[in-house]
């Protein structure tokens, strides 16, 4: 694969991981695994969980990572890597949480042609991640199915994250309508003050045809 160099780097939040001391490189090269670039590594890796997609975010190679991983004086570029790690499963867990309760939308097919969606839900994936949040409350008993128990208590947890999430959109759809609005009145108030400009100017327009 051809990595471009010059692509400009990805955005990274600071001040979440550990600092560490980069691995030492042998040449300087500004293309090379600089301290700069580690750390955005790391700091990529935080946020993805995927060491493929932070080291295309600052335009190295996976298989480049894994040698500085490896690097004799590479112990607390390893600890930084175990770190972001952790950060980049905890967001991954997030997203999955987040399809979890809320669903994901699919497309519904007639004859071929998509006529609409429809949102499916993964019960079993979000039993799975609230026992894993919060084993104590949701402790596993080791059966395949969901208890009578758990389904009553999966039902009330949708229904208290149904209306937060919908509380949520309906805010959010106040706040677009809300903007629509502002955006039509300033082009009104545009357009009114173009044409009250055009007619003042037609008298005088006339004037000067006829003097």
């Amino acid at each position: 694969m051809t990595i471009d160099k010059s692509r400009p780097p990805l955005p990274a939040v600071r001040g979440t991981l550990p600092e560490f001391t980069p691995v030492p490189r042998h040449y300087k090269r500004h293309d090379g695994w600089t301290p700069e670039r580690q750390r955005r590594f790391i700091e990529a890796l935080a946020d993805s969980g995927s060491v493929k997609r932070a080291a295309h975010a600052v335009n190295m190679t996976p298989e480049g990572a894994y040698l500085l991983r490896r690097h004799k004086h590479g112990e607390e570029f390893r600890k930084a890597w175990e770190a972001a790690l952790a950060l980049g499963v905890q967001r991954l867990e997030d997203a999955a949480m987040e399809r979890a309760i809320h669903g994901v939308e699919v497309p519904v097919y007639h004859f071929g042609q998509i006529v609409g969606t429809r949102r499916v839900y993964n019960d079993r994936l979000l039993m799975f991640l609230l026992r894993n949040r919060a084993p104590e409350r949701f402790a596993a008993d080791g059966a395949k199915a969901l208890s009578a128990v758990d389904a009553a208590m999966l039902a009330r947890l949708k229904r208290e994250w149904r209306a937060e999430w919908e509380a949520e959109q309906a805010e959010k759809d106040e706040r677009r309508e809300a903007e629509l609005i502002d955006s039509i009145n300033r082009k009104l108030d545009a357009v009114r003050e173009r044409m009250t400009h055009d007619a003042s100017a037609l008298p005088q327009a006339s004037r000067s045809d006829h003097p």
